[in-house]
């Protein structure tokens, strides 16, 4: 059943009131802010990628503040172990029997600090609760609830001691967003408000669970003409043949595409998806999914300039409103 232009408001409305709210501790991003939080209501992960201090790990906490659900903070790091996540079967004396005891991933929001430190079996252990929202431990699976969002941070320039993320986990991130340092005028404010050490702190509350779900459920209903389905569909095909990449985008990545502009779209108080909103998410939804070959490598090339040609390449269709 299609969504109504009476839900598309009341999505709109919410939407913008958590951006405000989440804005008290990021200040001056509110492009980013909507790209994370049109991650969350499209069931997706988000992976931040940028500089140490440029506030990943604040607007991590600001998002899971902004939920009336459970967090957790994960610090990974070389010795981490995949029962520290997932958690643990007990032996139990007195029942005589083994008591599952749950790790951290079980939290609506779980933040996933530097997932680049820890070896690549404990990243492992993300692939299916990132997947499936299932924790399997000594053969039996275990829900971690819904909704369920991992929000992993990592920084691209200290890379000693790090493991790389397979493209298989890089995949299952719907998002990579970059936070980016502020504007000069945003730095004298944070500035001059330096004894705050904990911006994120003063993010309450103010969406249920059960709200994020409807929120969700609206945005699965936003109209999604098949022209813009060619559209998308045609973007990860060239993106197979483009001279620059040995991997393009994945049909789980096309997938997560439509998703995400369906999200977008219904967040900007429309009932549809336009063309425009596939290209305005491109660079966030399609970059970490597209692998640059050797040769592009050695040539300077960028995937953020693949991306470019890609869009500028494939002919975006003419839609009518109505």
């Amino acid at each position: 059943m299609p969504i109504t232009g009476d839900q598309a408001r009341w999505f709109e409305q919410n939407f913008r009131q958590m951006v405000d709210n989440v804005a008290i501790a990021i200040r001056g991003k509110n492009q980013v802010i909507e790209l994370a939080l049109t991650c969350l209501l499209s069931q997706g992960h988000l992976l931040l990628e940028d500089n140490p201090g440029t506030g990943k790990t604040v607007l991590a906490k600001a998002v899971a503040n902004t939920v009336a659900g459970t967090h957790s903070r994960i610090q990974f790091t070389p010795d981490l172990l995949p029962s520290d996540l997932t958690g643990i079967s007990v032996y139990d004396q007195r029942s005589q029997s083994f008591e599952f005891h749950k790790g951290p991933v079980f939290a609506t929001i779980v933040l996933a600090d530097e997932v680049n430190r820890a070896s690549p079996k404990t990243q492992a252990a993300l692939l299916e609760v990132m997947e499936e929202n299932t924790v399997t431990v000594d053969g039996v699976k275990h829900e971690v609830g819904r909704p369920f969002m991992v929000v992993a941070t990592q920084n691209p320039i200290e890379l000693a001691g790090t493991y790389r993320l397979p493209e298989a986990q890089l995949d299952r991130f719907l998002m990579k967003v970059s936070v980016g340092y502020p504007d000069h005028d945003v730095t004298v404010e944070l500035l001059g408000e330096a004894a705050n050490r904990d911006r994120a702190a003063g993010v309450s509350a103010m969406v249920s669970t059960q709200a994020v779900m409807q929120m969700s459920e609206f945005a699965n209903q936003t109209h999604t003409d098949p022209a813009v389905l060619d559209y998308v569909s045609r973007l990860a095909t060239s993106s197979r043949s483009h001279p620059h990449l040995r991997l393009g985008l994945s049909t789980r990545g096309a997938l997560a595409y439509v998703r995400a502009a369906k999200t977008w779209a219904v967040a900007h108080g429309r009932e549809f998806v336009t063309p425009d909103d596939i290209r305005e998410l491109a660079p966030s939804v399609m970059s970490h999914r597209l692998l640059l070959s050797a040769e592009a490598q050695f040539s300077g090339a960028k995937v953020e300039d693949v991306v470019a040609s890609l869009m500028s390449s494939v002919p975006a269709p003419s839609l009518r409103a109505s």
